[in-house]
């Protein structure tokens, strides 16, 4: 599943002026590849992830999911089933454990329990958290672990696109590892799409493409 922008503006007004935070922008985003997306704070690639997860429509242009227009989607439907958003803070409910977090999506989906619980599982496991975690809260595991259960919770979602945002921002360097070799697991081996937007050139560097945001324009490439 692709994600395509097409001359892609984004503007708000703030308390003195409007601002444009994301300016015509185009780019196609392919299945397979892990793609980051670096950028001074400010720079628009938060603004940018916002309008491909449809938590926004673009002031102008086009984002195309799955060959449809965001406008055209119902948005809570397309983040449902085909866009996954990963966060810095994970985003977990902490009063469900491990396993009633990654099946959550499922039960939103009213998939019968017994299915809803295998397949937590089977996505519990490939993010490499044994069994042994089912039963913990998100208050007794690490945030790598957490972050984890956020990627467990998006494969279960069904999602072929995976956006990222900072989703490595709270970690050490062995997690940060760890996880980005997650990612690069679902897009290579899987065929997902993940968009990671990133302050940290580590993580870029094992990216298939590197894109740049300056003042919202797409301004190179790498």
């Amino acid at each position: 599943m692709s994600i395509q922008l097409k001359n892609v503006s984004y503007s708000y007004r703030g308390k003195y002026q409007t601002v444009r935070a994301v300016n015509s922008v185009s780019f196609d985003f392919d299945e397979g590849k892990v793609y980051a997306v670096i950028g001074k704070s400010g720079s628009g690639k938060t603004t940018l992830l916002s309008l491909m997860a449809g938590l926004d429509l673009p002031t102008e242009g086009d984002v195309i999911v799955d060959g449809k227009s965001t406008r055209k989607w119902d948005r809570n439907r397309m983040r449902r089933e085909a866009v996954s958003v990963i966060y810095q803070n994970y985003n977990l409910f902490p009063l469900l454990s491990v396993i009633e977090n990654i099946r959550y999506p499922l039960d939103l989906r009213k998939v019968k329990r017994a299915k809803a619980d295998e397949i937590a599982r089977r996505m519990r496991e490939r993010v490499e958290l044994s069994e042994s975690y089912d039963d913990r809260l998100p208050a007794h595991l690490s945030g790598g672990e957490q972050q984890r259960v956020a990627i467990a919770r998006s494969l279960a979602q069904g999602s072929k696109i995976i956006l990222a945002d900072e989703p490595t921002g709270n970690l050490d360097t062995k997690n940060t590892e760890n996880i980005v070799n997650i990612l690069k697991k679902l897009a290579h081996e899987d065929g997902a799409t993940v968009i990671i937007v990133t302050h940290d050139l580590a993580v870029a560097e094992k990216a298939d493409v590197v894109l740049r945001m300056s003042d919202g324009e797409l301004v190179d490439k790498a």
